[in-house]
């Protein structure tokens, strides 16, 4: 009965031990946008792709990840929605417990930027009716495959040549990829700087997702 049990533990401390790198995380919160390939991911998460390649692989090994191919190229996706609620789960403990990361999640957003008194369901509604414009600030492909409703694209690589788009009437809440991500920040910055009201909203896609909310696609 021992070894049975010991089996049983170990297998669900195979889910532990894949999920026990920063980087491995890294690489599931860029999953949970969309699949990409070895080459995007190493890019994304700024490590070489032969280290890239060796975390997917325990990744995989785990049943987190699924592969593809496209041509040459493999595309990796997460095995199931439920591998982002996971990573999301993981990090809100994280956030509640460990105050050495509620400092560091403090300092990516000044208070000021952050979107206050606003619950989703509020922010919904108001960008339903155009009093809010929900800005998606990550790259377009991430876009395509999942965003918030009535949410506006343009990736933070591009905002600054295309801030004539945004009507300087109507505030702006960015996002991009959850609360670890920076691109909404600066983008928050550059707005603010160019004299719109922005607000930056630490959910993602993932977050929107694990509350039970509805999100679009474009394809």
């Amino acid at each position: 009965m021992r070894e049975i049990k010991n089996h049983l533990y170990e297998q669900v401390a195979r889910i532990g031990k894949a999920v026990a790198s920063p980087k491995r995380l890294e690489l599931i919160e860029l999953l949970c946008q969309c699949e990409k390939t070895v080459e995007m991911l190493a890019a994304q998460a700024e490590i070489s792709i032969k280290l890239a390649s060796a975390h997917l692989k325990e990744l995989r090994q785990a049943r987190l990840v699924d592969t593809s191919r496209d041509g040459k190229y493999v595309v990796y996706r997460l095995a199931n929605p439920s591998v982002a609620d996971l990573w999301v789960n993981l990090r809100t403990q994280a956030q509640e417990r460990l105050v050495e990361l509620q400092l560091a999640l403090n300092g990516i957003v000044e208070h000021q930027d952050a979107l206050q008194g606003m619950d989703q369901a509020t922010l919904l509604k108001k960008a339903t009716s155009g009093e809010v414009l929900i800005l998606d600030v990550r790259p377009l492909e991430e876009y395509d495959a999942a965003h918030l409703p009535h949410a506006r694209s343009i990736p933070v690589s591009e905002l600054k040549k295309r801030l004539a788009e945004l009507p300087k009437d109507v505030p702006i809440v960015a996002y991009c990829r959850g609360p670890f991500c920076l691109m909404a920040r600066d983008a928050v910055a550059l707005l603010r700087k160019k004299g719109h009201r922005a607000q930056h909203l630490s959910d993602g896609v993932a977050e929107w997702r694990a509350r039970g909310l509805p999100v679009e696609t474009t394809t």
